[in-house]
Parts: structure tokens; sequence; C-alpha cells
């Protein structure tokens, strides 16, 4: 049976139809960026604040609420809203600065992604706009006052949505064809009162002449028939459009430009700013924003009374064509395209409960949402722009100074739309593993970014974040072309090797950056400093070691161990059709087989890490005077060298006899000197298993990870051991440094306090557990028993292990018996509410203890894998 979204799809790939030209790429959040930061000291939250971005134009992109753009963010729309109560025009969401939040920088809104399809044919976004004052200072005042062992206070918590005194803003899109996008608004009282509200539609032109030379400047114009229901747009590097409207009450018209006397104290050359409609409304005066009839930033203003428990829709069309009747056929395509969405996600998982797909397409939902357009070029940025000041000279030594080769003009797919409003590496990763299931192409081309040389430094380095992109993410993307590959092949059947190609040449450049900077002292174990994972460290793994030693970290060496098992593995399948790779698959089998012979001494030299009598890996820090001491923290970190695991089968091996003898060559000499066989199990007619621990090994490992006294929990794997709850203390150079177990919010400040490893559930990690449990399960089948939980006596297999595991994280997303989804622990009350009950959020992390949201509130991005998760169970 054809399937309308994947026609879709495929006429996009063979650039048939451009579907993605528009899409949900305006961000969430723009201000408050390094792209738009210009100070000497990279102060990003203070140099373009939130009470600013009203008023400055942008540089480097646009923000709004519920908003779509073209691919490059130079035509955007977006929804403002006004209560008649609050200070300002509710333009883009709001939330606290890193210095402002107890626990870091967080949005302080409700919203929900509840529809997108991969071609964003049909998208929609709820908005839910409290009838009363939003309590802006309330917000900014209340949480500075709370130390890090408190809760953060949120917007429910304020009492401005109690008694249901709020609007549900729905902003739905459909598109009846690549560039003909029909937009319907829908505004609900949810009070029982009468209650106002303004509703402006936004058309804003993406600010570049200001910045920089344009050969003509777009312009937004009304259309002289009398009718006052559509205006023009002409942009000159997106096109002619018309904008359709139904009749409203003003139609608003300014310039995208900054108010230099609100910001600077300086004289305007024109009072046509961009935060005029703010002050028009806010103020009820009119008279300057209906004075002209052209601009670059345009509404039509609807002001309604809505009754109590009732609705009010606007309906508006963004179209190339020009169209007698815009709204004939509005109703029709709109059923079509929601039809055609549930049509799609129905095939996904179509034995789940109810309660389960709709998690699976709220997870896809907010995945598809947060792609976002992304442009910053380091050098120019540096330098500043021919038409403005010229920047402090001190950022010309200051942030990102080494990456001016990086430019970036994509869309991208990001953490978190509004806290995280740029790409971070090795999120990235994870997110295409998600998107391989709804549009692999897409996971491919986004993969491929990373690698291309507009990112990737010359030396092979992948930038991290843009905070610094020198730091270290795990270098996971090897392992997620494999992840994409295989989905690939599953959907489509047929191996797409040039991908893999693609992939592997640059990802060779990659692992030599890796092997050249990141191991010190030349023993085949990886110091790697941060890692992504934060505050997991005694002390901040990013900034050096403390008595200026050097730290062999188990998670470096894992993480390089699995690259080289990734490599391999993709080197052995373009070997099945490109035998001139077989080569490299003997490079990797090698660097492999020296990393874990290195992690797995049982001497006790330097960089013996392993602790026999506790069954554990454990970083080791060498001090300059050449004293060492393993850090005996029980994390996530040690636990990571579970996952470089490999099965290859005989009947692979057969296929390659040079790289057969290779390893029967390391399996004979290498054994010689060691007490540790790496190549643990292989006959030679038999299947090859290759991990980076050996069997009675990972057992010790595995028995603590399914220990509930440790690292299990009812809704997952915790990040550090619950052994710490007693906290462990080192003393370094003098200076006492220690770690306890902390399931809930971070209660030091490392990486500004806004996330935590030190207890709490994360869904990538747990992700990569149950695959590689999976992988040994595909070699030792059902002779491989575990307690589960551990000293429960109750047996199962590593597959059924993994679903179980995969079944607690499901839990957290799930509702229990009374209707209670355990990540909205603290307001239960809340959503018990029929309009609450089925909205799910996707956070950054999970409470180890009672499975409740923590960190970021939006971050589908590597969350979305619970839907991987769910598709899994049904294999």
């Amino acid at each position: 049976m054809k399937n309308p979204e994947k026609e879709r799809l495929a006429q996009h790939q063979k650039e048939e139809k451009d579907w993605l030209k528009w899409g949900p790429y305006l961000s969430e959040r723009q201000w408050g960026t390094v792209r738009e930061d210009y100070s000497a000291g990279g102060d990003a939250w203070n140099y373009l604040p939130h009470d600013h971005a009203r008023s400055r134009a942008f540089r480097w992109g646009e923000d709004g609420i519920a908003g779509i753009s073209d691919r490059y963010c130079n035509m955007c729309f977006s929804i403002a809203l006004w209560n008649g109560k609050d200070p300002i025009l509710k333009e883009r969401l709001f939330g606290l600065t890193g210095p402002q939040g107890n626990h870091g920088e967080d949005v302080k809104e409700l919203y929900y992604y509840l529809e997108n399809t991969p071609s964003h044919s049909y998208m929609k976004y709820l908005y839910k706009y409290s009838q009363k004052e939003y309590p802006y200072n309330q917000l900014i005042d209340e949480n500075q006052k709370r130390n890090r062992k408190e809760l953060e206070f949120e917007l429910l918590d304020t009492g401005i949505f109690d008694d249901n005194t709020y609007f549900d803003v729905s902003t739905e899109y459909a598109k009846g064809n690549e560039t003909d996008i029909l937009i319907q608004i829908t505004i609900t009282n949810r009070n029982n009162k009468p209650a106002p509200i303004t509703l402006l539609p936004q058309m804003i032109m993406r600010n570049h002449w200001s910045f920089k030379e344009m050969a003509q400047k777009p312009v937004i114009a009304t259309v002289k028939n009398g009718k006052d229901t559509s205006v023009f747009i002409d942009h000159p590097y997106v096109g002619k459009y018309n904008f359709y409207f139904q009749p409203a009450d003003k139609l608003l018209f300014t310039e995208n430009e900054t108010n230099r006397e609100k910001v600077y104290k300086e004289t305007n050359d024109h009072p046509f700013k961009k935060d005029l409609f703010n002050i028009a409304v806010c103020n009820n005066d009119y008279d300057l924003a209906i004075k002209n009839d052209s601009g670059t930033k345009f509404a039509p203003l609807y002001q309604k009374n809505i009754g109590g428990g009732e609705s009010v829709t606007v309906q508006l069309r963004l179209t190339e064509e020009n169209l007698q009747e815009p709204f004939a056929d509005f109703d029709t395509i709109f059923k079509k395209r929601q039809n055609e969405c549930a049509e799609f996600y129905d095939s996904i998982a179509p034995k789940a409960t109810d309660d389960r797909k709709a998690i699976l397409k709220q997870a896809f939902a907010g995945l598809l949402w947060t792609k976002q357009y992304y442009n910053y070029e380091v050098e120019k940025w540096l330098d500043g722009d021919s038409k403005t000041t010229k920047p402090p000279k001190e950022r010309l030594t200051g942030r990102n100074c080494h990456w001016k080769t990086l430019r970036n003009h994509d869309i991208l797919s990001m953490p978190d739309a509004w806290e995280y409003p740029w790409y971070a590496a090795w999120d990235s990763a994870f997110h295409c593993v998600s998107f391989a299931s709804i549009d692999p192409d897409f996971a491919k081309e986004q993969l491929l970014l990373f690698t291309k040389e507009w990112y990737m430094s010359p030396n092979g380095q992948i930038p991290a974040y843009e905070w610094n992109f020198s730091d270290v993410n795990p270098p996971v993307q090897a392992w997620a072309t494999l992840q994409i590959y295989s989905t690939d092949k599953s959907i489509t059947g047929v191996p797409d090797i040039k991908f893999l190609k693609r992939m592997f040449n640059k990802l060779s450049l990659n692992f030599n950056w890796w092997v050249n900077r990141l191991d010190r002292n030349d023993n085949n174990v990886f110091q790697g400093g941060f890692l992504g994972l934060d505050n997991i460290g005694v002390f901040d793994r990013s900034h050096g070691v403390p008595g200026g030693g050097s730290l062999d970290q188990v998670d470096g060496t894992a993480w390089m161990a699995m690259y080289s098992l990734n490599m391999l593995e993709i080197s052995l399948r373009i070997a099945e059709h490109d035998d001139s790779y077989e080569d490299m698959a003997t490079k990797y089998f090698g660097h492999f087989i020296f990393i874990a012979e290195a992690l797995n001494k049982m001497d006790t030299d330097k960089a013996n890490t392993w602790d026999d009598a506790e069954g554990f890996f454990y970083d080791r820090l060498t001090l300059p005077d050449g004293q060492s001491t393993t850090i005996k923290v029980r994390s996530i970190a040690g636990m990571l060298s579970l996952a470089a695991v490999l099965t290859i089968k005989k009947s692979v091996l057969d296929k390659f006899p040079k790289f057969k003898a290779s390893v029967l060559w390391f399996k004979k000499y290498r054994a010689d000197n060691l007490k540790y066989e790496v190549i643990q199990q292989y006959e030679a007619d038999g299947d090859l298993l290759l991990s980076l621990v050996p069997k009675d090994r990972m057992q010790k490992l595995v028995t603590a990870l399914l220990d509930e006294k440790e690292f299990l929990s009812e809704y997952g794997i915790r990040s550090l051991s619950k052994v710490h709850e007693k906290a462990y203390q080192i003393h370094i150079d003098g200076v006492e440094y220690s770690i306890d177990y902390e399931p809930a919010e971070s209660t030091v400040s490392l990486f500004g306090g806004n996330s935590n490893w030190r207890g709490p559930i994360w869904m990538p990690m747990n992700y990569l557990f149950i695959q590689a449990l999976r992988e040994y399960q595909w070699y030792d089948g059902n002779d491989f028993l575990f307690e589960y939980p551990t000293g429960s006596t109750k047996l199962l297999n590593l597959k059924q292990v993994s679903d179980e595991l995969s079944k607690r994280l499901i839990h957290m997303f799930e509702k229990d018996a009374d209707g209670n989804r355990a990540i909205n622990k603290n307001y239960e009350k809340f959503y018990q509410d029929p309009n609450f009950k089925d909205l799910v959020l996707f956070y950054e992390y999970f409470h180890g203890e009672n499975g409740r949201g923590l960190g970021a509130s939006h971050q589908t991005g590597w969350t979305a894998l619970v839907a991987n998760l769910i598709e899994q169970l049904e294999d």
C-alpha cells in the first residue's frame, strides 16, 4: 500500500520536489548564544539578553514561538501573543540564563511538540499561555534565592495556571505542495470565564542588510486589491510569495532593525524598529504600526474575547501561487495531511500499546521540531562585518579562535531548540540513530555533515559545541554510522556502501587525531578530558589534572576501543563489495588488540586500571613525581568497557582469508606475552567474539550493572553507583576532592551545574549498554545467563535482560495504573487534567530513584531513543 509521506521523501531525495525547503527551522532562542556574542570576554548570556531580543536585530539567525522558515532562515513565520496583562508581547520563549538559575539555564514555559512528519507536510505545536500576568521577575528572583540542593522554581509553581486560567494555543502547518504552506492557529480558553487575547501571526525577514551589502532589501507589502487580506513578499534569496490571511482587526508593519535608542541610548534614523509591535500592542497605540503599508516585519492583528471553554481559529496561507480563493481547499488539504501523518506513524510500531504509540509519535515529533537552521562562520564572526563596529581585539585570541575554517550554514538536529540551540557532536550522532527510523536519508546526510571540511578541523578533530569547539565529545560517529546503515538496509533492503565509504574515509582522519592527541603516554590508555560526561569525575576533567599529573581514563580508553571495533566492522562491510578495504580491517583490529591489552594488564604498572578484588575499572591518576593511584569511583565511566564488543560470524570471516590469518597470528603470538588473552573466544571454524573485557570481568561488571543497590534503578541504569551514598573522597596535592550519589539535579557547579552525571539516568548511555548486551547475546545465545536483578535468583539471557532494561526506560514515560507518568513526578496534579494528561516531555536526563524528568525539558534529541526501544521490543 502506498504511503504518501514516504513518497514525498523519495521525491525529495530524487530532487524531483524540494519538500524540505520549508520546515520548523526557526530557533526558539537566538539571544544569549555564542553566535550573537560580540563581547570582549565571551559573556554570551549578558551580551544579548532576553530583554534586548525584542529590540535588537540578530546577526546569525532569528527566533520565535512555533515558527517555521525557509532552509536558510531568510523568511520566518512565528506567533506572538498578548493577554492584556503582560508587560511585553510574548514573541519568544522566556527562560533563565545560566547564571540566573540555581541549576543553570532553563526555559520557563509550557509547550509541546505534538506532530511532525519527516517532510514537514504536517506539524503541530501546542503552547499554553496564561491569562494572568507572566511572572518574569518572580521566576528570576525565586530561582536566585534557591541553592543547588533545592528544586528549581518552575512556571507551574507560580500558580498562574491554577483554576485553568490559560489558553491552549495550537499552531498547525500543512503543505499543499513544497512552496504552499497552510497555517492554522486555534486558541482555546480552558477557563469557564471569557478572556481577551491578542494574536499576531508574524512574518519576519531576517536582517542581512544591517551587517553586509545586499543588492536588494527584502520587502513585505500590501496588495492593492481593496481586501486587506494578503501581502506580497519579495525576497532576493527566497523568491516571491503571497501571504494570505483571514480578515484582521489591523495590519501592522515595521522594520526588523535595532532600536538603537532603546538599546544603546542613540538616536534612531527612523521610528519603525523591531520592537514597534511590542510598543503598539502593550500601550494600545497603533498609530505608527499601521502608518506604513510595507516593511520587513509584518503581522495581521486579531483581538479576540474568547468565551469560557470556547475556541477561535485563524487560518493563513504562505504560497508562491496567486490564489483567488486561498481558503477554499484549506480544510480538505489539512485533513488529508493529518490522516497521512497518522498513517505514517501507525506503520512504525503497529503492535505497541496505544500509550506507547503516542509516546513514540511525540518523541519523533520533538526530534523533527528541533531541526534548526544554524549559521556560524567563525572567521567572519571574529573579524566582524563591514557595516558594523569592529569587535574587540580580545576576541581574536578568545573563544573558538582556532576554528577559523568552521563555516556552518545548514539545517541541524539540535539537542534542545531553547536550552541548546546549537549542535553538540555526540548528541547529534544519537539523534541520527533515531532519525534513521523515519528518515534514513536525513540521518545519513546529517552525520556526514560533521566530516565535511567546513566542519571538521584540518587536523581531524570534530567540533564539539559552540561554547568550546575544542572540547572533546565521545567519538560515537562510527557507532552511529553502523546503526544508521543497518536501519536503512532493513527499510530499503539495499546496503548503502557509498555512505559507509564516505563516513569511513573521513572518520579515519578523526581516529588518527584521537590516537595522536589523546594518548599522551603512548601506551594505548587514553586521557580524553571532558568526554561529555560533565561532572562525573571528582574534578573537572576538561581543565587539566590537579597537581599537574595525568589521568588515564577508562571511558576515554573504552571509547577508543569501541571506535576501533566500529571501524573494523565498517571495513568488513565495505570489503564485501570492495576487497581493498580488507587491509583496513586488519589495521583497526590491531588498534583494538593493543588497547584491550593495555586496559586489562594484570601487572602493577601505571596502566593498571582493573581492581580484581572489587571487580571494576577505575581511572588512574599519575602525579609528576611518578606516584600513581586509582580513583575508586564506581560510575558508568568505568562501566563503558562493556560497550566495546563485536561478534564476527564465521560466514563473514571465511570471506576474508587475509584478515582471518591476522586474527590467528594475533591469537598465537600476542598471547605469549600476556596473562589476559585478548581474543578471548575463537575457534578456527567458529564465530569470533571481540570484547574489551574478558568473560570473567564482563560477568562482574554486568552483575554490578544489574544490582539495584548499585546501578540498576526501577527506571534504567544510573550514571553513578548507589554505593556512593557515602561520599568518596581523595586528596590530591593537598586538596580534598569528593563525589557522592546525587540522583537528581546537580549540587555542584561543574559545567554550569545544568546537568548531572552523578546518579541520574541518561538515555544514550542506557541505549549503548542495551545494544552491547544484545551483541553479547548474538555470540553466546542462551548459554550466558544472569540474575535479573542481581540477587533475585531469576535467570535471564542477555536479550531478555536488554528487553527488561528497555521496559524500565519506557516505563518513565508511560501512564501507571493511576494515570501518572514518572517524568511528571512533581506535577502529577496538573498532568491528571484532561488537557495535560496526554502531553509528554522528553527531558535531558532522569531521577535515579523516581524517574522524574530533569535538565532541559525538551531535549528530545537523544531522549528520542525511547522510540527506538519501543520499536525494538516488537522485533
